[in-house]
């Protein structure tokens, strides 16, 4: 899916987007939860990278766990951006955070940051070179063995038999937890999955992590369809 079209949804879901994807908060919560603990050894005053921050929902789950940690929120949809500052002023965060409207390739490569998260975006991407390039342009950002956590899609969807692919149950979940009820927006859920989003197996994902510029990427939480890694910036990394 091209960028342009992917922004402008993303700009007309901003005024909803918290409150529909809050019925899975359980899911969301656990994966701030271990993102925290994988990111409780930086610096006291560490600098954080967030990447498609959408409305900030692991920013401000990160500023009130690290009270003295600096946030750059990276965000193509205006919209959604100015959700998470509208966010960001009422938990008294704005004056930690820096709101980058825009694309990854627009933020300077000073290789200043600590760690940098990417939430379900690299998914959006569906040429793999192109993916490794993302997560490249991530690593150019960071200082050197600094930690990416990304999540993504991820999974085998395809099912085999009288079995379901993993896409099936996460359409009952979509269903089960009220986030999609409408029949018509399952199927183009379905649809989309299986055409404009990169949906791999995990494996698969590690390995476009680690071409990115990474060390041996680690699966530290699956929920789902959703999938998460870590890993540090890699010795042999050389800014671009």
């Amino acid at each position: 899916m091209q960028q342009e079209k992917i922004t402008a949804i993303f700009d007309q879901q901003a005024a909803t987007y918290d409150e529909k994807w809050g019925r899975l908060a359980p899911i969301n919560g656990a994966l701030h939860l271990l993102t925290g603990s994988v990111l409780s050894g930086l610096p006291t005053s560490a600098r954080i990278l967030c990447v498609g921050a959408g409305t900030g929902a692991e920013i401000l789950y990160l500023a009130r766990k690290f009270p003295d940690w600096q946030f750059t929120a990276v965000e193509p949809s205006a919209a959604m951006l100015e959700v998470f500052r509208c966010r960001a002023e009422e938990a008294g965060i704005a004056s930690r955070c820096v709101f980058h409207c825009g694309y990854l390739d627009s933020l300077p490569q000073d290789g200043s940051f600590d760690a940098a998260t990417s939430f379900l975006v690299s998914q959006f991407i569906l040429d793999r070179t192109d993916r490794a390039g993302f997560f490249h342009g991530i690593a150019d950002r960071l200082r050197p063995e600094g930690i990416l956590v990304s999540s993504d899609l991820a999974g085998d969807i395809s099912g085999t038999g009288d079995r379901p692919g993993l896409l099936e149950v996460w359409l009952k979940v979509m269903r089960g937890s009220g986030t999609i009820v409408d029949p018509g927006e399952i199927q183009q859920m379905r649809e989309a999955y299986t055409r404009d989003v990169a949906v791999l197996l995990p494996r698969e994902v590690g390995e476009i992590i680690a071409l990115g510029g990474f060390d041996s990427p680690l699966l530290f939480f699956q929920a789902g369809m959703i999938h998460a890694w870590h890993a540090k910036r890699s010795h042999g990394q050389t800014d671009s």
